[in-house]
């Protein structure tokens, strides 16, 4: 427990925790912490040629055709051999859903539901199937609720 000792030695950084508490609460804290978690995790592109870090926040979503997994990101997209089912078991803690059979989307990156097409925040559209529908929507309102 070294690092209760070098807070107290840091004052503005007491203080700062102190405020923030006072302000927000312990489940305030524990919530900026999860948040502060989720947004240094990394998803790990891996193909025979290379293997590439991407931010678990930069993914808007996952689509596979045959085996070949297509991530979507903000900035540029990557592609690898693999299962979605795998990639929803690894994803899922982190806000992914599957939307249809060939796609997992995060919540973090829709701004709207209508009908059954999910506006994404880069103004991108996904199609979702009526079988995963009413969980997607579930979760999208719950996801809202938290925030």
């Amino acid at each position: 427990m070294d690092w209760i000792q070098e807070l107290t030695q840091k004052e503005s950084l007491c203080c700062s925790l102190i405020a923030f508490l006072d302000e927000h609460g312990f489940s305030g804290l524990e919530k900026a912490l999860q948040l502060y978690s989720k947004a240094q995790a990394e998803y790990i592109c891996k193909t025979k040629a290379a293997v590439t870090r991407i931010k678990m926040d930069d993914i808007y979503y996952l689509e596979i055709q045959t085996h070949t997994i297509t991530i979507h990101t903000g900035y540029e997209t990557y592609q690898k051999y693999g299962s979605l089912a795998d990639e929803l078991k690894f994803l899922a803690p982190y806000g992914f859903i599957r939307c249809r059979q060939n796609c997992l989307v995060s919540f973090e990156k829709i701004q709207s539901i209508c009908d059954n097409t999910i506006y994404l925040t880069n103004h991108i559209q996904l199609h979702m199937s009526q079988r995963y529908a009413p969980k997607v929507l579930a979760a999208f309102a719950r996801s809202r609720v938290l925030r």
